[in-house]
């Protein structure tokens, strides 16, 4: 049903986690949710259900640590280990603890093309990528570095989106501007609210939902909205 402002919403009892979904157009062909908590599998799949309360936390009363401790280890996911998993990192956090590291900030891991990647080339920003153990190994990740005293950052890309998989210029051409570049395509429509509100409820989504201490913004100096008025906006 169509409801206030333009936006379409489905109630319904009929689904549960772990099933499949996407939208379509005017006949066109089904594409991922452009806020879906998690992928099926690549970017072109259909995206897939998640409950979000599902994770039981051992960590929930965490309260980070202060920030003239941070002793941080930037981690590449995919690399870190064999496995290249979220998961796979939890035996390695005690040799980081011995060592003294204090926090973590993990390369991008929103959904991207591909199995392997720098993360720079995001396309579905509420998805942790599926190929790393998608959110549910994310929140164990979390968990674990939380129970050994580590804070865990992540790096985060709001000036652009990747070239694989990326649908949003189907749900809304808008979210672009074509008249404004950045060195890696079109830039993000800042100046309209729903772009806005878009990337500031994916902010807070991985402060609250995965417990994340921080976040590293990419390139701000390529965001539209840098050294402007709209930034205070965006500001947490």
């Amino acid at each position: 049903a169509r409801g206030e402002g333009g936006w379409w919403e489905l109630v319904t009892d009929k689904v549960q986690p772990g099933d499949g979904y996407g939208f379509r157009f005017d006949g066109g062909k089904v594409r991922p949710d452009p806020a879906a908590r998690a992928q099926g599998g690549d970017v072109h799949w259909l995206s897939r259900l998640v409950d979000p309360k599902a994770h039981e936390w051992r960590t929930g009363d965490w309260k980070g640590r202060p920030w003239q401790e941070c002793v941080f280890y930037e981690l590449h996911v995919g690399t870190f280990t064999p496995e290249g998993t979220f998961e796979a990192i939890i035996p390695k956090l005690e040799h980081l603890r011995e060592t003294g590291i204090t926090a973590i900030e993990l390369l991008p891991v929103a959904q991207f093309g591909g199995q392997r990647g720098w993360g720079y080339d995001g396309v579905l920003l509420y998805a942790p990528h599926q190929a790393y153990g998608g959110p549910e190994g994310l929140k164990k990740l979390v968990d674990a570095a939380h129970e050994r005293g580590i804070m865990v950052f992540l790096d985060v890309v709001y000036n652009h989106f990747g070239p694989d998989g990326n649908y949003l210029p189907e749900y809304l051409p808008e979210f672009f501007h074509q008249e404004i570049s950045t060195p890696w395509g079109a830039a993000i429509a800042y100046d309209e609210a729903p772009v806005r509100d878009f990337m500031i409820e994916n902010a807070l989504y991985w402060l609250r939902e995965f417990q994340i201490d921080g976040l590293r913004l990419d390139a701000i100096d390529s965001l539209p909205f840098y050294n402007s008025d709209a930034a205070d906006e965006l500001h947490l």
